[in-house]
């Protein structure tokens, strides 16, 4: 893999990561643009405890654009975009309508491709392997700000899930606090170890494996199951077997296996519901352990994907009991949305 680091026309940070050593990078932004100003601010519920982000700077920003004006394509003749280059492998750059800046954290876009049809799961293996590599050196270089205590990875895929792009890309929130979910995670953990002298996380993956029905895919290094208490329609938790905090730790072997168990699992997330349906929307998230705090030893790295979609053209929708106590209520049995994610299986 290569790195090359260059800069926006509005002095936001752009990276490359090329599959060939040899790859120059060397095309200049030369839009008109004005430096970015961002209202970004961090607010603290005082009844709950969590943190709430206030950017109203991002009601102006690009909304589904048509696709030969795309952000995200390289720039060519005449159209110039947020990457100079006339192509790419993989790029990751400062969002220009970031939630999150200055001492309030950062956000980045990922680029997986140069190509605005293809999905993740139309992607190569070498292609997500590449992808995998920047989701690391990302984790990496945001480790070292001080300002940022936890990374997020994520992808949002789907108007349904209220993408405004429809170029195949994710982004990556560096937030300046543990976010809630995390916390919940951390304390699980803590109140485990203390009552079973044993890691939660480690405990979870082997209960999956000895029952059995709930696992969609295995690998040597990877094991994909529906979690016993699936919150969505279809959920599935990706674990590597060796328990790690985050990306940086995982080990070759694990990093080689990753592109073919992800890539299947979100082809079996396309066919879920039948052919002739619509690409499946979701939300692919990396859950990372924070940075500088205690605990995060007894942290598992995992990605977790889902859709909101529930049946044949009806969505799952977050109404009184989910969004207004936090109380989900999930219409497909974990067991059946693991033996349908095991049914559509590639040949």
């Amino acid at each position: 893999m290569k790195k090359t680091v260059t800069t926006l026309a509005d002095g936001r940070e752009l990276i490359y990561y090329d599959s060939a050593d040899d790859t120059v990078r060397d095309a200049v932004d030369s839009r008109p643009l004005d430096a970015v100003s961002t209202s970004s601010e961090v607010r603290r519920d005082p009844l709950l405890g969590d943190s709430v982000a206030i950017a109203s700077h991002r009601q102006g920003r690009t909304y589904h654009p048509p696709a030969d004006e795309c952000p995200l394509c390289p720039s060519r003749e005449g159209r110039l975009s947020e990457i100079p280059d006339a192509d790419y492998d993989v790029a990751v750059f400062e969002n220009r309508f970031p939630s999150l800046a200055g001492d309030s954290g950062r956000c980045e876009v990922v680029c997986f491709t140069s190509d605005h049809d293809v999905s993740f799961g139309g992607l190569t293996e070498d292609q997500a392997a590449l992808v995998l590599e920047a989701w690391t050196d990302r984790t990496a270089d945001l480790a070292e700000l001080p300002q940022v205590t936890q990374v997020f990875c994520f992808e949002n895929r789907g108007a349904e899930i209220g993408v405004t792009l429809g170029h195949p890309h994710g982004q990556i929130y560096g937030y300046p606090f543990v976010t809630p979910r995390t916390e919940q995670m951390l304390r699980s953990a803590e109140t485990h170890r203390a009552g079973t002298g044993r890691n939660l996380f480690d405990d979870v993956v082997a209960r999956e494996l000895a029952d059995g029905d709930r696992i969609v895919l295995e690998g040597e290094h990877w094991v994909a199951f529906v979690p016993h208490a699936a919150h969505w329609p279809y959920e599935v938790h990706l674990h590597p077997r060796r328990r790690v905090p985050d990306l940086r730790e995982l080990d070759a072997g694990a990093r080689t296996e990753f592109p073919q168990i992800y890539l299947e699992l979100l082809r079996r997330f396309d066919r879920i519901f039948g052919p002739g349906e619509p690409p499946t929307p979701y939300i692919s998230a990396w859950h990372q352990a924070p940075f500088r705090v205690p605990g995060r030893e007894e942290f598992g790295l995992h990605l977790e994907l889902f859709t909101i979609r529930r049946t044949t053209g009806k969505l799952k929708f977050l109404a009184g009991s989910e969004s207004g106590m936090g109380v989900f209520i999930n219409d497909v049995p974990p067991e059946a949305a693991a033996q349908r994610l095991r049914e559509v299986a590639s040949e």
